[in-house]
């Protein structure tokens, strides 16, 4: 039995159209983030691992707010103007699919199904037969009964609230994942009626059709249910939070990555660790993270698209953004490090200190309380206490260059543009406006004058 995997010809209709009445919210159903991303967008990512021929996206419901939100070249959009049944929603699809393909229906509110589970189901079908994921559950209130005859054959799938007593009892659930050849689609989708209890096009309808014709229907299961799990409201959405967060933790765990609490970690994107990473409580990981051996993370803190050398230590509660740190700096507590930063090797940035689009050299040190932004700095460089780059002047930003092994006292304002050259230092409580001059102490300091007789104000009597 040849599979569709030998022919490159799949197709996948993703239905997107529901309007979500019980998630409590203008915004459409399957833009609701789960681990950072939109449910949809997860969906996608997982039909794209398939090399599918194409991805048709059925819209209805918020359908201009959806295509604004995904808005990838590659996608095919079609609109189900009134959400008649998922049978109706994939008519809508039907002039994107031609003949010859298969299509492989998924759904825009199931996100955590994985690739290796589609893969399975496609390779267990014919050319000319359709296939069912299907499910096991204890509890199987509210889903479509799969019914198979004597012989196990599936016969149809039966809806909740057409289903009698007998079929009630069934266990086996219809996930709504199915591959179906196109051809079949085109002529069974016009022939589906509404004469049902919700007065809907039933996609399921078609599983009997093919089951009286005497075409075959395979089936696979998913290795855990909640692979098929959808989102109907919030709860259901917190739960799959948990699991997917669940299942990242676990795979680090496996890697050798130390996690205080595996319960208390987000990945909302990638993380890669090498070997003796360890990781604290509450710690949010966005966007591509990469983590060099021996690397810590304190707790609280969140990085996004950031790489981290060998042996660095965050501290707790610093939140470090499109960043590159090097090898065996220090960092935080309480730091925040901006896009475009770049720290070399052994360089300190340290509580409340904020650094922006700034290379930081070798062994540099800004310990407390400082801002430093649009900056290059050398090695060896000190930075004290409440120094700040002045970068802006209200329209235009400019670049403030420090050189090697140069020492600035604390509350130092530095107007850019401005260099402070090799072996400089700075006294405490300057302004600096002009370039300096190597290997020299520079003091911009006013006059410090005292007033006799003077008196503090007090407050006014009401």
């Amino acid at each position: 039995m040849k599979s569709i995997l030998d022919f490159n010809q799949l197709n996948i209709v993703i239905l997107a159209a529901g309007v979500g009445k019980r998630m409590q919210s203008t915004l459409p159903k399957v833009l609701h983030t789960l681990a950072g991303y939109p449910l949809l967008r997860h969906v996608i990512n997982t039909a794209r691992l398939l090399s599918p021929s194409k991805i048709c996206i059925v819209i209805g419901h918020g359908g201009e707010m959806v295509r604004k939100e995904i808005s990838d070249d590659d996608l095919i959009w079609a609109v189900q103007e009134e959400q008649l049944g998922t049978g109706h929603a994939v008519m809508q699809a039907l002039p994107n699919l031609s003949n010859n393909e298969k299509t492989l229906v998924l759904y825009g509110d199931v996100p955590l199904v994985k690739v290796e589970t589609l893969k399975k189901l496609i390779a267990v079908t014919g050319e000319k037969q359709c296939a069912l994921m299907t499910a096991i559950l204890p509890d199987a209130t509210g889903y479509g009964r799969i019914v198979r005859d004597g012989a196990k054959n599936i016969t149809a799938i039966v809806e909740q609230k057409e289903a009698s007593e007998e079929q009630l009892a069934i266990h086996e659930i219809n996930t709504g994942i199915m591959l179906v050849p196109n051809e079949y689609l085109h002529d069974w989708l016009p022939k589906l009626k509404n004469s049902n209890v919700q007065r809907e096009y039933y996609l399921t309808d078609i599983i009997g059709m093919a089951a009286k014709l005497n075409i075959e229907i395979s089936s696979t299961q998913p290795v855990s249910a909640w692979e098929v799990m959808g989102v109907n409201n919030k709860c259901q959405l917190a739960e799959l939070e948990r699991i997917y967060q669940k299942e990242r933790a676990n795979e680090l765990l496996e890697q050798g990555v130390k996690l205080i609490d595996p319960s208390r970690i987000d990945i909302r994107g990638t993380v890669s660790c090498e070997s003796d990473v360890e990781i604290d409580i509450n710690c949010i990981f966005e966007g591509k993270v990469k983590l060099g051996s021996g690397v810590k993370i304190g707790a609280n803190c969140i990085l996004k698209n950031v790489t981290v050398a060998a042996n660095t230590v965050i501290h707790p509660y610093c939140l470090i953004e499109e960043a590159k740190i090097a090898d065996e700096c220090r960092i935080g507590p309480f730091a925040r490090i901006r896009p475009g930063t770049a720290l070399s090797s052994k360089a300190h940035i340290g509580n409340f200190v904020e650094v922006k689009n700034s290379q930081i050299g070798l062994g540099s040190k800004a310990n407390h309380l400082s801002y430093i932004g649009d900056s290059i700095i050398g090695k060896r460089v000190n930075i004290g206490a409440g120094t700040i780059t002045c970068n802006y002047d209200g329209a235009n930003k400019y670049q403030t260059v420090i050189e090697d092994d140069v020492f600035i006292g604390s509350d130092t304002q530095l107007i850019a543009p401005v260099r402070v050259s090799k072996g400089s230092t700075i006294g405490a409580g300057s302004t600096i406006t002009k370039d300096t001059p190597e290997g020299t102490l520079t003091l911009a300091r006013s006059k410090q004058i005292s007033i006799s007789g003077w008196k503090r104000p007090t407050k006014t009597k009401k």
